[in-house]
């Protein structure tokens, strides 16, 4: 029986990080790894010794993230500058680990980095493989797993800034199988799917970027949907359309410019936070882009919502067409007529309002929202029908998008879930057999 009384499965044994095969190893990291500090000493770069390129990379906190190495902002030291430094520079298949203020992100120094000279900065240490026993793409898995995380979580560093100490990672247990080849499938299946989610982030990064350059192209006039781009009827039959000079530069001929308020209603809420309940009949809107809930509903219909104040002004917006309450200190757009599609008004307004509401302050955020910052809003008016084509072009590219959401969402789940019956040896890859008809073991 295990520690909590649980019956240890056949073929397993109990360790301080939990049940694991009876085939693998469990032990402290100072017995693989070697922990190296970065070089601390008087020849320590000052400001004036970065530059935007160079020879050497010196990396800072945000060069190591969640997901590895960042190369987006980085800095460079010199040739002479990276001799007179002793310690601290990285070796193909080394681990970066930050030690100071965000602890516990990891990068893996392998082939794939494009970088020969690498240097990490005083918050940062080395993890060095130094035993036969465990492989270092293995190894960068487990730290990066719920097995060290959950031993990390349970440290306590004492001050405002937590602080990781070379003592504190030397004392991480780790598990792995007795085997190379184990090792090296595990770690592949893992690098396989992180290279899924990686290629998941960078499709939804290019729809975002097609559909914000799509909104921003229809919403403007500056392109126009073919049906709409001509003349159909007249001496001009199958001409394209001009443009006309506008109060928001220039827009098509067939287009207006109104202010909000006189296209649509506006109004505040009566309810207050505390009106929830968590098992409500009705949506209930209040200054966040959570939607609680409430046994009340005081309108039905169509409607557009913002928050009026709090961290969210000026970039939460709702759409909702039903029964719904809504707090004081939200604002409901509504009462969409013959010149304005709703849909349309909030793919507009919820793109351009925040960037009006900055333009009104010389601070670096807006407290509240005033009816009159609503009201007073420039909008692009397209006929009818166009802003209705416009709005079903731009709603099928969200759609879309958050399609690609919840597939990355899920395999994210998907790595999780692997790397917890992997890295315990809850589920074995064939690779144990393969071993001992080849091999004789390891």
């Amino acid at each position: 029986m295990s520690a909590l009384g649980q019956a240890i499965p056949e073929g397993f044994k109990q360790t301080d990080v939990g049940t694991i095969p009876e085939d693998w190893k469990d032990e402290q990291l100072f017995e693989l790894v070697k922990v190296i500090d970065g070089d601390r000493g008087h020849n320590y770069p000052s400001a004036n010794d970065f530059s935007s390129d160079g020879y050497c990379v010196f990396l800072s906190a945000s060069n190591v993230t969640k997901k590895g190495f960042s190369f987006k902002d980085i800095s460079f030291i010199n040739k002479t500058k990276d001799e007179a430094l002793r310690k601290g520079k990285l070796k193909r298949n080394d681990i970066v680990l930050t030690t100071r203020g965000t602890v516990g992100q990891y990068a893996f120094y392998d082939e794939t980095i494009g970088y020969e000279h690498l240097r990490i900065n005083s918050g940062m240490v080395l993890v060095r493989v130094i035993s036969k026993e465990i492989k270092p793409d293995y190894l960068y898995s487990v730290l990066k797993s719920h097995i060290v995380q959950k031993q990390l979580s349970t440290m306590s560093f004492g001050s405002a800034q937590p602080q990781l100490t070379v003592r504190d990672i030397n004392n991480f247990i780790v598990c792995y199988p007795s085997g190379s080849k184990e090792q090296t499938a595990i770690a592949n299946a893992l690098s396989d799917i992180d290279a899924l989610l990686t290629e998941l982030e960078k499709l939804v990064a290019k729809k975002q970027a097609i559909k914000t350059a799509t909104m921003r192209q229809l919403l403007t006039g500056k392109t126009r949907l073919p049906q709409f781009a001509t003349h159909t009827v007249g001496e001009k039959k199958e001409q394209a359309k001009g443009t006309k000079p506008s109060e928001l530069g220039e827009i098509p001929e067939d287009w207006d410019v109104s202010n909000i308020g006189s296209v649509l209603s506006i109004t505040t809420g009566s309810r207050n936070t505390q009106d929830k309940l968590s098992d409500g009949q009705y949506p209930f809107f209040v200054r966040s882009q959570t939607i609680e809930r409430i046994n009340t509903y005081s309108f039905d219909g169509e409607a557009v919502l913002t928050a009026g104040d709090g961290v969210g002004t000026g970039k939460i917006f709702h759409y909702i067409n039903g029964k719904f309450d809504y707090h004081q200190r939200v604002y409901l757009m509504h009462n969409f007529g013959d010149r304005i599609d709703g849909y349309y008004f909030y793919i507009y307004f919820s793109n351009f309002f925040y960037d009006r509401i900055m333009s009104m302050t010389a601070k670096s955020s807006v407290d509240s929202v005033r009816r009159e910052m609503i009201a007073d809003m420039l909008i692009t008016l397209p006929p009818k029908e166009e802003q209705v084509a416009i709005a079903t072009i731009l709603s099928d590219m969200d759609n879309e998008i958050q399609t690609l959401e919840q597939r990355l969402t899920k395999t994210r789940q998907i790595k999780q879930g692997m790397m917890q019956q992997l890295l315990t040896g809850r589920t074995r890859l064939p690779f144990k057999k393969l071993e001992t008809e080849q091999d004789g073991g390891s």
